[in-house]
């Protein structure tokens, strides 16, 4: 570590500092696993579409989204979340946290960069409020749910403008980043040190 730079910690969160996606896990814990699968199949040729990268990811991901949630109130929304974090500690990789606990240990900065909607990644990391959580927004109006992403979703290219935006002067940090996927590639060569899969 470069002493004289500020450290920043860059951790992916599905199946990097989890055993497995949380979308579908959410989903299935706020409405059941029937309507769960039903819907799986009802949009199951959009979903070879995007397998065979001939349908955008992000897109898929609004559209199944919207169709659980749409029109739901922001603050029971919220509550499924805590909720959800609460029944699923099991589901974060022990040697994923130790990472975290250590980083913040060490007077780093530590940043959960996700394509996860933030509102259900952030209550898992109720206990380390210094933890900062960038991930896929929701559009609210009047207090409700429109089914919409604000913004883009945050993946692949988007998790580096998302972090960028916050370093005013790139050379005065050091990032390391922890990725699993494709989705993280650009994160990692973006950072001055990329692990990939490190917690498995």
């Amino acid at each position: 570590m470069n002493p004289t730079k500020t450290q920043i910690f860059l951790f992916d969160f599905d199946g990097t500092l989890t055993t497995r996606d949380t979308l579908l896990a959410f989903i299935r814990f706020a409405k059941g696993r029937w309507k769960l699968l039903g819907t799986l199949v009802l949009h199951l040729p959009l979903l070879l579409l995007m397998k065979l990268h001939l349908y955008p990811n992000g897109r898929m991901k609004e559209r199944i989204f919207g169709f659980f949630f749409k029109g739901m109130r922001e603050e029971d929304f919220d509550n499924i979340c805590r909720a959800f974090a609460r029944s699923h500690r099991s589901l974060l990789r022990p040697k994923g946290i130790k990472r975290i606990n250590d980083a913040l240990n060490e007077g780093a900065e530590v940043l959960i960069v996700s394509a996860s909607i933030d509102h259900w990644v952030r209550p898992f990391f109720e206990e380390l409020p210094e933890v900062r959580v960038i991930g896929t927004q929701i559009e609210v109006k009047n207090g409700h749910l429109t089914g919409r992403f604000y913004g883009k979703n945050c993946y692949g290219a988007e998790k580096v403008k998302r972090v960028a935006s916050l370093l005013n002067q790139r050379e005065k940090y050091e990032l390391t980043a922890y990725g699993d996927s494709r989705g993280d590639k650009e994160l990692l060569a973006y950072a001055d040190k990329g692990f990939f899969r490190a917690f498995e």
